[in-house]
């Protein structure tokens, strides 16, 4: 899997194409419960994977929360993936999502909540999640492992599986299918943009829908 190919394909196509190629695949990988805290933001790279678990105040010691550690596992270029089961307590604030930034990490995906909203659209960072909260996790939330297989909506995410996030949602390609998804996601943007311009020139919406069937 050449990522950079992938991540220079998949820089203009939106989630909802690939959802059309990951459907004629036959493939579970769309996630729709994790919102863009900065809008305008999109991030694809190779996932990172992390599994936590949360409990009231004061059930873990503090050096159980392990944000560092995340940000150290992740390469340049990759999305880290938390699954923290839903919960309304954050796992990550905005210094950390300024330090992945220069490190380079493309982005960040928490099944569970985030906080410092003003600080995350100050620095753009391209970051997912189900809650805003101003909980704290330091003695709620404990990593139990990086680099394991992880499942959020149902959805199997694997390290290095790619993830492409943008405002619409988040698509999970399977490492080993990503370069034909690409094919077909490209082939179906490429319809899209010949679609609107026979529409732009007088062609129903209606005849648009049954020439280009995934528009």
């Amino acid at each position: 899997m050449d990522v950079d190919a992938l991540r220079r394909g998949f820089a203009d196509i939106a989630t909802s194409t690939i959802a059309n190629a990951l459907d004629d695949l036959g493939l579970h990988g769309v996630i729709v419960g994790l919102r863009a805290v900065v809008p305008g933001t999109k991030a694809i790279g190779p996932a990172v994977t992390v599994r936590e678990r949360t409990g009231v105040r004061g059930s873990f010691p503090v050096e159980d929360f392990k944000v560092g550690h995340m940000i150290e596992a992740a390469p340049a270029g990759s999305v880290i993936v938390v699954d923290n089961g839903g919960h309304p307590v954050s796992t990550w604030g905005g210094m950390a999502s300024r330090a992945a930034q220069v490190k380079g990490i493309a982005g960040l995906l928490v099944e569970g909540g985030v906080r410092d909203w003003e600080e995350q659209q100050q620095f753009r960072f391209p970051l997912f999640a189900r809650h805003v909260v101003p909980t704290p996790g330091k003695t709620r939330i404990r990593v139990e492992a990086i680099g394991e297989p992880i499942t959020i909506e149902g959805v199997l995410i694997r390290p290095d599986d790619l993830i492409v996030a943008d405002g619409s949602g988040i698509c999970v390609l399977p490492a080993e299918h990503a370069e034909r998804i690409l094919q077909l996601s490209a082939q179906f943007a490429a319809d899209d943009r010949q679609a609107e311009d026979e529409i732009a020139k007088g062609l129903s919406f209606r005849e648009a829908l049954s020439k280009f069937a995934k528009i």
